[in-house]
């Protein structure tokens, strides 16, 4: 059955515009700042969602464009000003950036309640790429449980937190990809709802044998690496790599070949990766609420 995430991302992008409609009435005025360094069209792409995104919610945007790569002290500076700036609700820096930069130098720069990506080990915020991750799993949750309601779908990790570890507790859960904004964050997000996983990646000894054992596959690599013949049937597949076959995008997985062998699949594109945007934006309007 394929997670209809493009359902749940509607529905989570209403309750954003009305909330920040609420906030607006009470003169507070979320604004996100995005600072992105190089021109890569990737990068400008993904620059380019957040901010008709913000455009439809109804959130100030602003983006610090950097073309070619700055000293990082004049880097530091850039982030200092617009981190401190009491207009700045939230602030992000578009990955990936300079090698050379000191990441954690960075990320110090920015106060836990402005940084909205879970960086920072004392940020007030999940990284929202895991949120989209456990969104697809409430939603596994909601309809074993016959629940229809689209409002109680959207993750509050809080709240959902002992609902996640019942239904997550006895799963055998296969994660892979470390990258720092794709498995790595995700593997945190179990970990804080106290839930066992293996990591694969690119060194894992016959990483099939752990994916034909698990429940729960999440794939972040951007390489084709789930295949009818590596899976059981009635596991479930989330997908947040990307990767581009034949000019298209595409997942970890091809859904067409899967989909009689999986009890519930996410769709590449159209999936988890609008989700992981909406739920910055709701760490967005949460960071703004925090600062009055």
């Amino acid at each position: 059955m394929k997670i209809p995430c493009k359902d749940i991302a509607l529905n989570l992008e209403q309750q954003l515009k009305l909330e920040t409609e609420t906030l607006r009435k009470q003169n507070i005025y979320p604004k996100l700042v995005t600072i992105l360094v190089g021109s890569e069209p990737e990068q400008i792409s993904f620059v380019h969602i957040k901010r008709k995104t913000a455009e439809r919610i109804g959130v100030r945007f602003e983006l610090v464009h950097l073309e070619t790569e700055p000293p990082f002290e004049e880097f530091m500076e850039i982030v200092r000003e617009k981190a401190t700036n009491p207009a700045t609700s939230g602030i992000i820096i578009q990955q990936p950036f300079p090698e050379s930069f000191n990441h954690e130098k960075i990320y110090q720069l920015i106060p836990p309640h402005k940084e909205i990506e879970g960086h920072r080990p004392d940020s007030s915020f999940h990284f929202p790429l895991s949120l989209a991750v456990l969104n697809g799993i409430k939603y596994i949750i909601a309809e074993q449980n016959n629940i229809q309601q689209p409002s109680q779908v959207i993750v509050n990790f809080e709240d959902d937190k002992h609902t996640f570890y019942e239904f997550l507790h006895d799963k055998k859960i296969v994660i892979a990809g470390r990258g720092a904004t794709g498995g790595a964050p995700i593997a945190k997000a179990f970990d804080d709802i106290g839930i066992s996983y293996v990591v694969t990646h690119s060194n894992t000894h016959q990483p099939d044998d752990l994916y034909m054992k698990a429940d729960i596959i999440i794939t972040a690599t951007g390489k084709k690496i789930i295949n009818t013949e590596n899976i059981r049937e009635g596991v479930i597949l989330l997908n947040v790599g990307l990767r581009k076959e034949d000019g298209k995008l595409k997942g970890d997985y091809d859904e067409k070949a899967i989909a009689d062998t999986a009890a519930y699949y996410t769709q590449t594109p159209g999936g988890l990766g609008p989700l992981d945007v909406l739920y910055l934006f709701k760490n967005v309007l949460e960071a703004a609420k925090s600062s009055y």
